[in-house]
């Protein structure tokens, strides 16, 4: 299987404030990142960019996000092609889902026939109108403890280790209301780090996370809140930005949504917090 982190000799140059500059050759790691093919019932349904680890969880998720199963049941099988590579090894970057009888197969409209880079989310879905049709949770609003709320981005940081060797990994993490962690995933794809985290919930029973609060290391994008949405997130936490299309959903659907968690502050872009005592 492929890296989670891979080294490289990099040379880090220093420039001084009279223009000279000087270098300094070293090792250094980044993080992997390798195509995962995914096939459903012997059709390709996507390519997504990501970093190699808990890939059954990934792909899990990112099904139950599109809508097209809604518990560990709806998959009978998920397992990495048996072919090798020009050199005969496993590249283990093809992952073949059998889908359980009765649970209808992806339509043409659901195949990407382009590679989902790990800058993109789910692209095949764009109103909200959609999302509200086809989640199978609906969500029940909780208020937020905002003593939680703050403490959430530093607990999901120390839980990081590849981000603490790259410096160029995301991760996404599901916490109790109380903040006590249940699962944390990491990846280059900010949507890939919450489909491990997803699809380990929906193999663990855990769906819907209707007790549960989603945790971001990155913005708080539309395919985000969706994927939130429709896992029956009530609460999503990210230490940047929200989008307006995300803002609408989250209030569309009753999910708490905050942005900018850094520090002792963040902004509330929906949902309702626990009075303070």
């Amino acid at each position: 299987m492929g890296r989670i982190t891979r080294d490289f000799a990099v040379t880090r140059v220093t420039v001084e404030p009279d223009g000279s500059f000087s270098t300094d050759t070293r090792a250094d790691s980044v993080a992997g990142e390798e195509p995962l093919e995914v096939q459903v019932n012997g059709t390709t349904l996507t390519t997504t960019m990501r970093t190699p680890g808990h890939d059954v969880e990934l792909v899990h998720g990112f099904l139950h996000g599109e809508g097209l199963i809604t518990s560990k049941q709806d998959v009978v099988e998920a397992r990495y092609c048996s072919g090798t590579d020009s050199q005969g090894r496993n590249t283990y970057n093809l992952l073949e889902v059998a889908l359980a009888r009765g649970v209808r197969p992806p339509g043409p409209e659901f195949v990407r026939a382009t590679v989902t880079t790990s800058a993109c989310g789910v692209c095949g879905s764009t109103s909200i109108e959609q999302i509200m049709g086809k989640r199978a949770h609906p969500i029940e609003p909780v208020e937020l403890d905002p003593r939680v709320v703050v403490s959430l981005p530093e607990k999901l940081r120390t839980a990081q280790k590849a981000f603490r060797r790259t410096g160029g990994i995301h991760a996404a993490g599901a916490f109790t209301l109380e903040g006590e962690p249940v699962v944390i995933r990491e990846d280059i794809g900010r949507h890939n780090a919450a489909d491990k985290v997803i699809g380990s919930l929906l193999l663990d029973d855990r769906l819907p996370a209707k007790d549960l609060i989603l945790v971001m290391s990155s913005r708080a994008s539309f395919e985000l809140v969706q994927k939130a949405v429709m896992a029956g997130f009530p609460a999503l936490v990210a230490v940047s930005a929200a989008s307006s299309l995300a803002v609408d959903l989250a209030r569309e659907a009753g999910m708490a949504l905050t942005g900018f968690a850094r520090g002792e502050r963040f902004n509330l872009y929906s949902g309702a917090l626990r009075p303070s005592t």
